[in-house]
């Protein structure tokens, strides 16, 4: 008794074959001449299997699929079971592709499983084969199948219909779900149905605490199964007799929305889960036709495309967001009881699923990513760039071998910056300037230009920031606008002053260093946060009137950092900030991924309370409000207090208390 099988080497293709071999009989494997270099590289995941395995040249969109008289003569009568698995899996592929190598390969297929008299023909369906039938589909049903304008739906239908309608060979045939790695180890050889969502939940679990609830959409029932169950059932099936002219679903008898599989896979990555799903059926009362005009609207077409883009999700698998049909297999089952083999519960092998395409397939591991690989010649002008996060940064970035051009107003830091760069063996440049002053800052956009031609990367960091309460400000109008002159205006003037130099090179990035209190409304800091706000909404704006021009801005809600800045505020020598490296980190992640906004989960955080419940969020400042002390030096420019409850009246003590460290412990990073 031998085999033959097509899609040899295809995922469920090369599991099946380690199945069949194990039972110590020839295993022929019709491969294209083109393909047999992958055929002989899994020889080694065959193991000592191969030996019972035969390559067999041929092509499915040849006739008799392309294999030699030669061949045929030695094959004809020793063909036991011919299993077809060669097809063209893609749910992006055209009606052309799909219908060359699913219906005529199948017809070929068929054709020479006729021609070597083989007992058999397994055709290796998909329950795509039943279209968008709204309901359950028995594993009897063929002909109720609807909804297959799909060029993959309607070609598996089809090529199931070529083999039904045939008289010439016995036939069985197979319908497995969406197929996903091995149960035992995670591996899989694409990226395919569900794994489409792993780059979402990727993100999510970057941006978000795993803890905070999400609200989403529950969809339609999906059924995944993994390829060993597949390979094994199938195997199972193929060997049992009185079973031909049967069609068998291998498919999960557990039924799962997309909602509760996402959320099981957003478990097995870390990541926040929907807490509240919502039934996609909520928006059946908005009229198809209104939804097909939006959708053919082409600023809408776009928005969409952009969207699915950054998600990596292609339109096609959204389509099957709420699939309608509902898989009997309750036959299938009863064949298979007392086996052993049985669907594993997807809550036990998720977590590999995840790991494995962690490891080896997520699309970044094959991207450059590094910061060298995204800076190396670049010229990049940072502002403030003599302390603090900016020399942090500057250090990260003439390492990685940018151009790194600082300004700032110290000429004895920038000799020091300078100095410890070109110690390393990296390329600076320094500009002392005043920046605040609009026409220094104009003067100096035009030296950096002048004498370096461009500039690719635009860090606007140089900042100020009092930390003050409103009532306490009173007759300090002069702090607002300062603030307003260092932290916007000057990084607004250099922004439009080299503008036009990226614009006309078609490429930039300006990031802008704002902060995490303009999410979290940080009191005391009503001037501050109120100038990063100003630079925010600048940034957003620009960001979508050149996003078509390929210059990128970016937003980073920095949290708390450890620098000169905040080192006359003694209340935070004890408390929990964090390091100009980490804060560095930031800037250099903004520079590799140029996201529209980067800020640490608890910014997002506190930006979704200040939406969702502000008046919480109000209630919490506010206690903080009470909690941390004021200033020294805004106490020191006030006349005593005149009653208790004033905050004018607090403490001078250098030393945090336990309650002031616990709570800013708790929400590190966000300004006290």
């Amino acid at each position: 008794m031998s085999y033959l099988v097509t899609g040899a080497t295809g995922f469920i293709g090369r599991h099946l074959i380690l199945e069949l071999a194990k039972r110590g009989e020839p295993v022929y494997v019709l491969v294209r001449a083109e393909s047999l270099g992958k055929f002989d590289q899994l020889q080694q995941f065959w193991g000592d299997a191969s030996r019972h395995i035969v390559a067999v040249v041929g092509d499915l969109t040849e006739p008799l699929l392309g294999v030699s008289d030669q061949t045929r003569t030695k094959l004809r009568g020793q063909i036991k079971h011919c299993f077809h698995l060669g097809a063209l899996y893609d749910l992006t592929a055209g009606n052309e592709s799909t219908d060359l190598v699913n219906v005529l390969g199948t017809d070929h297929a068929l054709a020479l499983a006729d021609d070597l008299t083989v007992g058999c023909f397994h055709l290796v369906s998909s329950i795509a084969a039943a279209g968008l039938y709204p309901g359950t589909f028995t594993e009897t049903m063929f002909e109720e199948a609807e909804g297959l304008d799909h060029p993959y739906f309607r070609t598996k239908h089809e090529s199931e219909a070529l083999v039904r309608r045939q008289r010439r060979v016995p036939w069985r045939i197979y319908r497995p779900g969406m197929v996903v790695g091995h149960s035992a180890t995670g591996y899989i050889d694409k990226i395919d149905g569900p794994y489409y969502f792993f780059k979402m939940l990727q993100k999510l679990r970057r941006t978000i605490p795993q803890w905070m609830p999400l609200i989403g959409i529950e969809g339609g029932q999906i059924n995944l199964v993994p390829v060993d169950y597949v390979a094994r059932a199938m195997d199972h099936l193929a060997h049992l007799p009185g079973q031909d002219g049967q069609c068998f679903h291998l498919t999960d008898p557990r039924k799962r929305h997309v909602g509760e599989v996402l959320n099981l896979l957003a478990k097995a990555a870390h990541a926040p889960t929907m807490t509240l799903r919502l039934d996609s059926q909520v928006f059946a009362g908005i009229p198809r036709m209104v939804r097909a005009a939006l959708v053919s609207i082409r600023p809408v077409n776009r928005i969409i495309d952009e969207i699915l883009n950054e998600l990596g999700v292609p339109k096609s698998v959204m389509q099957l967001i709420n699939y309608p049909t509902v898989f009997d297999c309750d036959r299938t089952q009863q064949l298979l009881a007392g086996t052993g083999i049985k669907v594993p519960p997807l809550e036990d092998y998720a977590w590999r699923l995840w790991d494995y395409w962690e490891r080896h397939l997520d699309p970044d591991l094959l991207t450059d990513r590094s910061l060298s690989g995204k800076v190396r010649d670049r010229v990049v002008v940072i502002t403030g760039g003599s302390s603090g996060i900016g020399r942090a940064t500057a250090l990260r970035l003439a390492d990685a071998g940018a151009t790194v051009v600082i300004i700032a107003r110290d000429e004895s830091r920038l000799a020091r910056i300078r100095e410890a760069i070109a110690a390393a063996g990296g390329k600076v440049f320094t500009y002392s300037a005043d920046i605040s002053d609009l026409d220094a800052c104009d003067a100096v956009a035009k030296r950096i230009l002048a004498d370096h031609g461009r500039v690719d990367i635009l860090i606007n960091n140089a900042g100020k920031s009092i930390r003050r309460a409103i009532e306490n400000s009173y007759d300090r109008f002069h702090d607002f606008e300062r603030l307003m002159n260092i932290n916007y205006y000057a990084a607004v003037r250099l922004t439009l002053a080299l503008l036009p130099s990226m614009v006309e090179r078609g490429q930039g990035h300006v990031i802008c260093i704002s902060s995490i209190g303009v999410l979290a409304n940080s009191p005391r800091f009503s001037a501050y946060v109120a100038s990063k706000a100003a630079l925010e909404g600048f940034a957003n704006c620009a960001a979508a009137e050149y996003s078509e021009r390929n210059v990128r801005f970016t937003v980073i809600n920095m949290p708390l950092v450890r620098t000169p800045m905040t080192a006359p505020t003694k209340v935070y020598q004890q408390l929990p900030l964090i390091a100009p490296e980490e804060a560095a980190d930031l800037v250099c992640d903004a520079v590799i991924h140029q996201p529209k906004r980067l800020a640490t989960r608890l910014g997002i955080f506190a930006q979704l309370m200040s939406l969702f419940a502000p008046k919480i969020t109000e209630v919490v400042m506010s206690q903080a409000y009470r909690l941390f002390p004021e200033s020294e030096a805004a106490l020191e420019a006030l006349p005593p207090p005149e009653g208790e409850a004033s905050v004018r009246s607090a403490a001078k003590s250098d030393a945090s208390t336990d309650e002031q460290i616990a709570f800013a412990t708790l929400l590190r990073g966000i300004h006290w």
